[in-house]
């Protein structure tokens, strides 16, 4: 096949920019089987017939996915996507203690925790306490593998360790990779020049009982090693797929991806999908920008693949972590987020925020029933049984796909919580009340709030008549009667019903800030259930 790239390329039209960061002058192509791109500069080959080219420094990317789109031998054509690390750094490392193992009510960063808020993992060990056969892949800036905390639960490549420098000793096309590889220098050597996927590694399995720092949800695993973030936390498509392809190739158990913000990426997608196929669970977090991920898809959480577990965060509270993504069908279950304490890089400590924070918890419970049920079981049953056992809150109901928290120990014995029963098969009673409004238009820096109370009632929704505001800034919450926020409706609606609330009352509360004024909200009707 030969592909050439003319100067008309700068006339085409159709193709709108893509709002996510991509590398200029690169481009990633899938052609047909056994079809190799002639007449383009192939940068990397990252197999299954899919390519990373090199283009001319006068054609723009979006141009070249247009017209290679176009080529009868090309399946697909993307840009190569920019990816980060999600995950933010406190300001007061070593202040909290692991409340998301065991909450007993410490405070962390000023915040008094509530009691048993946690993953329940002090009763787990009890049943489980990991394996070494267990091989949990963390794809992130790499790991501090001389760390105290980490360094005897990393992967040992045997192989590589006994064998001669600068030699692909087991054949597997990858030299000296004895803890993993570095896919953004290219060599056997992924240490952590971040601390962020040294954070991520020691939530997973840092040393128990070693007398210094922490312990992680597994007191034994195999922590491999797959640096493609650079020491800003940024990689690219092409890095990311070379770095799932090698978890791939060494069979690994589990992936751990607390990364994410490209676009949909076709190459990526058909990545995790073989992981699948391999039977590999793709754990991935859910984003820190606090937005719907049913609306607003967040990739590589977003795919909808049978071994993808989207997992978001929640506080020592038990509510969603401010900063996290959420979504009644996007995002599976929550799981501690919110100033989480682990290993950093130079046998350090630091306590870190967000959905980063929240994947390795969810990847090494899964490490543990593995390893206490063995490697054979059905992934799509696991994942079924994690979602079931998780420990439902309001405050998760209409945010995620099993309405609950993340607890390990019911996961690994089969206990499944009940939940309230399905509001939308039971038939809504009309009450009209007192008119709740703002003025038209409301005043800056408002704060209206009215609760309504509806004896025996099992479940209560809110009818908004009208709403107009100032999108994502000025906003109704709908707040149970334990205070939590369970809904922020924001922007324009008409005869809107908000999420049910579990029992007899409900809270509306409105908020304006200081800029743009609109027309505001008028609320006259509610519905209940007995």
């Amino acid at each position: 096949m030969k592909i050439y790239l003319f100067a008309f390329l700068f006339f085409l039209c159709g193709f709108q920019a893509i709002g996510q960061s991509y590398i200029e002058g690169e481009v990633i192509i899938k052609t047909k089987d056994g079809v190799y791109p002639k007449g383009l500069k192939v940068i990397k080959n990252l197999g299954h017939s899919t390519y990373l080219v090199k283009l001319n420094k006068k054609i723009k990317v979006i141009d070249a996915v247009e017209y290679l789109k176009g080529t009868k031998d090309v399946i697909y054509a993307e840009p190569n996507f920019v990816f980060k690390k999600i995950g933010n750094k406190s300001s007061d490392p070593m202040q909290g203690e692991l409340w998301a193992l065991n909450n007993s009510g410490q405070v962390v960063e000023g915040i008094k925790g509530k009691v048993g808020i946690d993953i329940s993992a002090s009763e787990a060990w009890k049943v489980s306490k990991g394996s070494k056969e267990i091989v949990i892949a963390v794809l992130d800036t790499g790991i501090d593998y001389n760390h105290p905390d980490l360094k005897s639960n990393m992967w040992l490549n045997k192989s590589e360790a006994n064998g001669q420098p600068g030699v692909d000793d087991d054949g597997n096309g990858f030299i000296d990779d004895i803890h993993g590889f570095n896919f953004v220098k290219n060599n056997g050597k992924p240490m952590d020049d971040n601390g962020h996927g040294s954070h991520c590694a020691g939530t997973i399995g840092a040393k128990h009982g070693n007398g210094v720092g922490i312990k992680g949800v597994m007191q034994k695993v195999s922590l491999m090693a797959l640096k493609f973030l650079d020491e800003s936390g940024s990689g690219t498509t092409d890095q990311a797929i070379s770095a799932i392809n090698y978890a791939v190739k060494m069979k690994v158990d589990i992936m751990s991806n607390s990364w994410g913000g490209g676009a949909a990426s076709l190459a990526l997608e058909e990545a995790i999908s073989r992981a699948e196929k391999a039977g590999i669970y793709f754990v991935a977090a859910a984003g820190n920008t606090g937005l719907n991920n049913d609306n607003y898809a967040h990739y590589p959480s977003s795919y909808e693949l049978d071994n993808i577990i989207a997992v978001g965060a929640h506080d020592s509270q038990d509510q969603i972590s401010v900063f996290s993504c959420y979504g009644k069908s996007s995002v599976d279950l929550m799981a501690p987020g919110s100033h989480i304490l682990s290993t950093t890089p130079n046998n350090s400590y630091a306590n870190f925020s967000g959905t980063s924070m929240a994947t390795p918890h969810v990847s090494a419970s899964i490490g543990l029933y593995l390893a206490l049920n063995g490697k054979s079981q059905n992934y799509k049953n696991v994942k079924e049984k994690l979602l079931k056992s998780s420990v439902y809150s309001e405050a998760y109901a209409y945010k995620s796909l099993s309405g609950g928290r993340l607890n390990v120990y019911n996961f690994l014995t089969d206990y499944f919580p009940e939940r309230p029963l399905d509001p939308d098969q039971e038939a809504w009673l009309d009450l009209k009340i007192d008119s709740f409004e703002s003025a038209h238009p409301y005043t800056r820096n408002n704060n209206l709030n009215r609760k309504i109370f509806v004896k025996g009632a099992k479940f209560i929704r809110v009818k908004i008549k009208k709403l107009d505001t100032e999108e994502d800034y000025d906003y109704l919450s709908i707040i149970n009667e334990q205070g939590q926020e369970l809904e922020r409706i924001s922007g324009t609606k008409s005869n809107f019903y908000s999420v049910p609330v579990l029992g007899d009352t409900v809270v509306i509360e409105f908020q304006s800030d200081s800029s743009v004024q609109k027309w505001g909200f008028y609320i006259d009707q509610i519905q209940y259930i007995l």
